[in-house]
């Protein structure tokens, strides 16, 4: 598996980019980890990987999206971006993600990538808007890698993405990245309306044959202003994801990415392992893209750089601890209320255009995350096995807790109000966006 996959990616891929991804992500990727792990052993949490979504602005709208894609738009200026950049690289940093809204239409992204050519990006993308002439910039920066969103077959996709004829716009863009020969990835929101027909190695092999290079499967998480519970997974059906993964990654030439569990099959949090955190289109520094409450600003000139309002932030810190303290698995969904008290406690801005984070919180019903204690399903190929040993894993946030656990969690308290029209739905799902 690991030979076929390294031979498709070099013979379909600009080896320009490949070599930057490989010096950008890989060596100064490490080196980044180990600063992190560094910084970590002595109380300092600066994440190796910082999560931008650069605007607002979506030219789609999909079910569930928590982000103000019909707000006029907000967005990261580029002197914004580059201080954010240049603050993260003098501490190590190289690898970043972009997302939105829908990262291609911020008037000075290209500008931006041009900027930092030392660095690779993950762009979070519907592909929409990537032309042949786009493809052709991305390929001449070398410096990024698009990974597609695809929400099912072409009546999923419309009802998903609330748009009319989403699944052929999208292919088209993720064919211009593959002929240009860029590193290229599809990503899929898990959820009831496309699982049976994304999460089939039927699916896999039609990547595969397009000559797509990597998959990311997130699974569905209701949260936000129109959370659509019906479309949740359940409990049965995220271990069903779980296993296809990791049975997948041992026999078919293409690289799956997750972002919530360890070597072992142990879920966490990339937030409460302070490995990752984000910042909004408003330049709010948020524990984690669905967390949308902040005490610190990126635009706020009277502070030092990032670095220093990450690694000084009461609020993020309280917020790791909290959430390592009560479960592996999301907080948002498992304890609105304990995200409530936080928010509070802090005197945390609600970072969303529409204001209305708070009262979102307060009508969550409780329910599952990817925590399933007693069903860890481990890695079974050691590639996978061995980069999570030593490069993702939980680097001891759950140590207390683990301690401290010697038996399954109790079901989550649901607030009485809240006990008649929230019973049907409490086993969906977290994952990243």
């Amino acid at each position: 598996m690991v030979f076929s996959l390294t031979s498709r990616i070099l013979r379909t891929t600009d080896p320009r980019i490949l070599a930057r991804f490989g010096w950008n992500f890989g060596v100064k990727g490490v080196r980044s980890i180990q600063r992190f792990k560094k910084r970590a052993r002595r109380g300092e949490y600066f994440p190796a990987f910082l999560y931008i979504s650069i605007l607002n602005s979506c030219n789609l709208r999909c079910q569930g999206c928590w982000v103000d894609v019909d707000k006029p738009q907000v967005k990261l200026s580029l002197e914004d971006l580059n201080r954010v950049v240049n603050d993260a690289k003098e501490h190590g940093n190289s690898f970043f993600g972009l997302l939105g809204g829908e990262p291609f239409m911020h008037p000075e992204l290209f500008d931006f990538l041009a900027e930092h050519r030392d660095c690779f990006f993950q762009i979070f993308t519907n592909g929409q808007l990537i032309t042949e002439k786009k493809a052709k910039m991305l390929r001449q920066l070398a410096n990024s890698t698009p990974l597609v969103s695809i929400e099912g077959t072409e009546v999923a996709s419309d009802e998903r993405r609330g748009k009319k004829g989403v699944l052929s716009k999208t292919l088209r863009g993720l064919d211009n990245c593959l002929n240009e020969k860029l590193l290229t990835g599809v990503a899929t929101s898990l959820c009831q309306s496309n699982i049976d027909e994304l999460l089939t190695e039927d699916w896999l092999r039609a990547l595969i044959d397009r000559g797509v290079h990597y998959a990311w499967y997130h699974t569905y998480r209701p949260v936000g202003p129109k959370i659509h519970p019906e479309l949740a997974l359940t409990r049965e059906q995220a271990r069903r994801v779980r296993q296809f993964v990791v049975n997948a990654r041992a026999r078919m030439p293409i690289a799956l990415i997750d972002a919530y569990y360890d070597g072992n099959g142990q879920a966490l949090c990339p937030m409460t392992t302070g490995i990752s955190h984000h910042i909004s289109p408003t330049g709010a520094i948020e524990p984690c893209p669905i967390i949308q409450f902040a005490t610190e600003n990126v635009r706020d000139r009277g502070q030092d750089g990032v670095y220093a309002q990450i690694t000084g932030s009461e609020f993020l810190r309280d917020f790791r601890e909290t959430a390592a303290k009560h479960t592996r698995g999301c907080i948002v969904l498992e304890r609105p209320d304990l995200v409530q008290q936080l928010a509070e406690r802090h005197g945390a801005s609600d970072t969303t255009l529409r204001r209305t984070a708070m009262a979102e919180l307060k009508s969550m019903t409780p329910r599952g995350s990817q925590w399933q204690p007693g069903d860890e399903i481990p890695e079974k190929h050691w590639a996978y096995k061995l980069a999570k040993k030593f490069f993702f894993n939980d680097f001891g946030a759950y140590a207390e807790f683990d301690r401290q656990t010697a038996a399954p969690p109790p079901d989550p308290v649901v607030p009485c109000e809240q006990q008649a029209k929230g019973a049907g739905h409490a086993s969906g799902v977290l994952s990243p966006k």
